[in-house]
Parts: C-alpha cells; structure tokens; sequence
C-alpha cells in the first residue's frame, strides 16, 4: 500500500497543477470611444421608429409583402448560406477535436504470430524450438497531463474560432438579405423606368406622327422630323437598357433564392411615386458593437489568437503524459486467455525539447503575429462600422433633400413643357424648343426614380450597417464583448 501511494503521488500532483495556463489574460482590444451619438443623426429629422415591427425581420419595415415572401426564403435556400452553414458545423466538429484531448485515449490490439528466430540471431537458444507462436491481446490507455494549458488554450482557441464562424454565417445572412432587398427595389425601380420610358415613347410616337403630317403639309421643315425621329428612337433604346437592367436584376434574385435564372419571374409592378424609406433609428453609437456580427466575429478571431499564444508558449515545456497497458500473451491458444498470461505495465513519461533548430521560438512569434493581425482587423472593422453607419444617416439625409429638389425640377419641366408644346403649335418657335424641353422633362423624372431607388437602398444598407436585426438571430444571447472569457 505504501508503494502505491508513493507512486502515486506524482500523478496526482501533476493533475492539480494542470490548472496552470499560459496564455496572456484575455482582454477586447481598446478601440476609441464612440461619440455620444451619430455626427449625422444631430441634423437629420427623423420620425419616431417602428418599434411594434419585429427587428428580426427587418425588411417587414418596408411592408412589402412581396419582398417579405422572397426574404423569408433566403435563408433556407441561397446557396453560400449553406455553404457558411457547412463551415460553421466543421467549426463545431474542430472544436470537439480539440476537446477530446481532455479525455484519455483507449486502444486494443490482437495479433496471433507464427515465426521463427534465426539460428544465427544473438538471443538464440537451442534448447527451444526455432518455430514459435505469439498470441497477443491487449488494451493501451494513454492520458495527457495538461499541466501548461496546452489542451485548454487549444479548445479555447477553436471555441472562439467557432464563435467566429457563427458569427461569419449571420455577416452572410444579413448581406444576403440586404442584397435580396436592394436588387428587389432596384428591379421595382426598372419597372417604374421602363413603364415611364414606354410613355415617352407612344408619346414621342405621336408627336413624330403630327410632325410628319405638318412636314407633309408644308408646316414644318424636314429637321423638325429628323428631330422627331431620333428623340423617339432614343427613348426606344432606353427602354430597352431599362429592360436589360431589370432582367439582370431579376436573375440576380433567382441565384439569391437558389433557383434558376431562365425558369425564374416577377411580374412587373412599378415602384410607387410616392414610396419613401421607413423610419430607422439607429439608437447609440456604443451599443453597434453589440449588433455587427462581424464586430463580434473580429473580437472572436482575437480571443483565438490570444490562445493559440498559450499553446506555442507551452511548446517551451515538457508534455507528461500516463500510459497503462494490460492484456494477455501466450505461445499456445490454449492457455492464452488465463491468468499465468497475464501482462501488464503502468508508468507516467515526459518529453521535453532539448533542440529543435528554432521551432518553437518561431510559433511563439507567429502566434504573436497573428494576435497583432487580429487586433488591427478588430479596430479596423469597428471604425469601417462607425463609417458605414455615418455615411448612409448622412445619404438618407442628401437624398431626402435632393428628392424635393427633384420633384420641384420636374414640376417645373412640365410645366415648360406644356408651355413649349403650345408655342410650337402656335407656330411661335421650331420644334427643336419641343425637344429640348421633353428631354429636360424625361431626365428630371428619370433622375427623381434614380434618387428615390437610392433612398430605400440606402435605409437597406443602413439596416445592414447597423447589424440587421439588432442582435445576432442565429446564436443565443452573449455577454457584453468586453466580459468575455477565452
């Protein structure tokens, strides 16, 4: 008994220093304070936000039930969503890899040998046969001694790289259903185009039609025809671009949704005149830390790298591990299984590098390198956060601006319109005044289209700026960035 307990001693003294770890204590990179609020939002008048639409589903803001039908497929069939599905699960699987160094290894082996020793070999004996049997049945346990953190700092590292990856998935989901938003509304934007394009054109139709009568009566030059001609030429050709706009939008849905371009179709239903951004509140500047997912993944990447420290840190020191082996060997089966053939061994080891040429010090100063990279990454993808915030608050401001500009300019360019149309036919000016201000009158309202399409993409954009739904959607609630432990 006394035996048993000296040697014993050494492998439980072992496993009560394995708390020992030596990866640098982890804490998230200081960035810079945040403003109290957004630079922009001081200036920008906004309505109160709409706080009884759920924020998981963010593009319920819009109340398009069209748009709510397509986003709800997204994530269950775009393909590099499933794709970053597949990658968080081999995440999982690395961390259960890395985990499973915690438990002891088991083996068993069983071999059954015929040889013979060689006459001339050093161990030969000729008062035994040359011809032997080797019957071998035994069972080998092997247990690690995370006595540096080793093991733990190596979980640690993949639970955080798992962290990451989950936080990847929501990135990917959010852009993936932001894009889907912004090619919907563009694709709207085309019908709203191209159902104005098809006007202008039956007018500029008619137009050339009461030209050519004036022509052929001796009313109006051949130039007021070919003026005519090319203005209804060109808008055709607009709307035919408006046309090939909207068919590359609608093929980009079709891979969003994981169909096929060439089965896949939206009817076309025109973007309203009157169709305006909904209401956002981007709410403080320091709780967007807490809704970027990929803020959350930088900050994950971090905490991995700060423990892949401690793994290279433990390469400086030796590894003890235990190993036992119990079974049975015999030179005859019949008495192979029996307690005479009993064998058995148990013994703890260590294995310390003496020279290994500078490995270790170099893993060391990779894994410093790689933490610095990690940090920077951080830092950077907060301070991009805050930009991406500030510039759409500041293009919904502009824009907002610019919409009621535009609307006075094509206002303003009807009415010259009108007034150019009846001077013509008075016979007061030529038809190249008509041209000018039909132009003017197309561009204005084309332009008004291009800045209301830009308004709602810019609120998409800013939603996603913003992290989407207010909080990761594909995780359980996690503690403030800052309390985290690796």
């Amino acid at each position: 008994m006394k035996w048993r307990i000296a040697h014993a001693a050494p492998l439980v003294l072992l496993g009560g220093i394995g708390a020992c770890s030596l990866a640098p204590p982890y804490r998230t990179p200081a960035t810079a304070a945040p403003a109290p609020v957004y630079h922009e939002v001081g200036e920008w008048k906004q309505a109160a936000p709409a706080d009884s639409v759920a924020r998981g589903p963010w593009w319920n803001l819009f109340q398009d039930p069209t748009l709510n039908a397509f986003e709800e497929r997204v994530s269950a069939s775009n393909e590099n969503i499933k794709a970053a599905l597949a990658r968080l699960e081999e995440a999982r699987a690395q961390t259960r890899i890395a985990r499973a160094a915690y438990f002891p290894t088991i083996t068993a082996n069983s071999s059954a040998t015929r040889a013979r020793e060689s006459v001339n070999a050093p161990t030969y004996n000729p008062l035994h046969p040359g011809d032997f049997n080797d019957f071998q049945l035994e069972a080998q346990v092997s247990y690690e001694f995370d006595v540096f953190g080793r093991v733990r700092n190596s979980v640690a590292a993949a639970r955080a790289s798992q962290q990451a990856s989950a936080a990847d998935l929501a990135v990917l989901d959010l852009s993936t259903h932001a894009e889907l938003a912004s090619d919907y509304f563009t694709l709207r934007s085309d019908d709203a185009q191209a159902m104005l394009l098809d006007h202008t054109v039956a007018d500029y139709a008619r137009a050339l039609q009461l030209t050519e009568n004036l022509y052929n009566g001796g009313a109006a030059p051949l130039s007021d025809l070919e003026q005519a001609r090319a203005q209804l030429e060109t808008a055709k050709t607009q709307a035919a671009d408006i046309r090939l706009n909207r068919a590359q939008s609608e093929h980009a849905i079709a891979v969003l949704l994981g169909e096929q371009a060439s089965s896949f179709h939206i009817d076309p239903t025109p973007l309203e005149a009157n169709a305006v951004p909904p209401a956002i509140d981007p709410g403080l500047p320091s709780a967007l830390l807490e809704r970027r997912p990929d803020v959350a993944g930088a900050e994950r990447r971090v905490a991995s790298a700060n423990a892949q420290i401690g793994v290279a840190r433990a390469a400086y020191f030796p590894v003890f591990s235990l190993a036992a082996t119990a079974g049975f060997e015999s030179t005859a089966i019949s008495n192979w299984i029996s307690a005479p053939s009993r064998l058995w061994s148990l013994g703890p080891a260590g294995v310390l590098t003496l020279f290994d040429g500078g490995l270790h010090h170099a893993q060391s100063a990779y894994a410093h390198a790689v933490y610095d990279e990690q940090v920077a990454d951080y830092r950077g993808t907060v301070l991009s956060a805050y930009q991406e915030v500030e510039d759409n608050l500041a293009a919904l401001r502009q824009l907002q601006e610019e919409s009621v500009s535009e609307a006075a300019a094509v206002a303003a360019t009807k009415s010259a319109l009108e007034q150019a149309q009846y001077r013509y036919q008075g016979g007061i000016v030529t038809y190249l005044e008509v041209v000018t201000e039909e132009n003017a009158a197309l561009s204005a309202q084309l332009s008004a289209a291009d800045i209301q399409l830009r308004r709602l993409n810019a609120s998409v954009v800013l939603v996603k700026a913003l992290g989407g739904s207010w909080q990761n959607p594909l995780a359980t609630p996690a503690a403030p960035l800052a309390d985290r432990a690796p």
